[in-house]
């Protein structure tokens, strides 16, 4: 049995939620969820509670034990809070401006611009900071939509080792390559 699986979850206030037909739909200030659930995995909602339990003991029934605990934390701090990733997009003429709220366009270092389709779940702000960087945050109440798009925006131009031009998650360290020069400078 999963130890995180069995311990209920504390239901937030100005939270609602409801369990019908294998589906659980979590309603709070920032907005509704929904995640279904696998028949292996039954939930009993108390009034400030929910308590995850395995209708059986193999090893799937322990594995989806947990994984749906997890799923039902996360939706109770999406529709609370809300989650954030932020990205740094760090090269000459790098340029990333949000259209229409619709499409996200980026100029980085290619011959064509990059477009990507902002999904309706996400929000994207788009700045400059002090130090000339474009600072791209990606706010949702869907944590894996949330991830999933940063990611995407990342996959576009990731971090290269040897100036480190590219796109990378804020305070993400990108391993430093040495050049030509200084691999040469050790021969006799």
């Amino acid at each position: 049995m999963s130890r995180l699986g069995k311990k209920p979850v504390k239901i937030p206030e100005k939270v609602k939620v409801e369990f019908k037909n294998e589906v659980l739909e979590v309603t709070g200030p920032c907005g509704k969820l929904s995640q279904a659930i696998d028949k292996k995995i039954n939930i009993k909602i108390d009034k400030d509670s929910i308590l995850v339990e395995a209708l059986g003991d193999s090893r799937e029934h322990n594995m989806f034990h947990g994984l749906v605990r997890g799923l039902i934390v996360n939706m109770f701090e999406g529709v609370t809070k809300g989650f954030k990733k932020e990205l740094e997009a760090i090269g000459l003429g790098y340029k990333i401006n949000v259209e229409n709220g619709k499409k996200l366009a980026m100029t980085v270092g290619f011959s064509h611009m990059v477009n990507l389709d902002i999904p309706s779940t996400v929000k994207i702000a788009v700045a400059i900071t002090p130090d000339k960087n474009t600072l791209i945050t990606v706010t949702g109440i869907d944590k894996y939509e949330v991830g999933a798009f940063a990611a995407k925006i990342r996959a576009v131009k990731p971090p290269e080792p040897y100036k480190g031009f590219g796109i990378r998650y804020l305070g993400e360290k990108v391993i430093r390559k040495a050049g030509k020069a200084a691999a040469g400078s050790g021969k006799k």
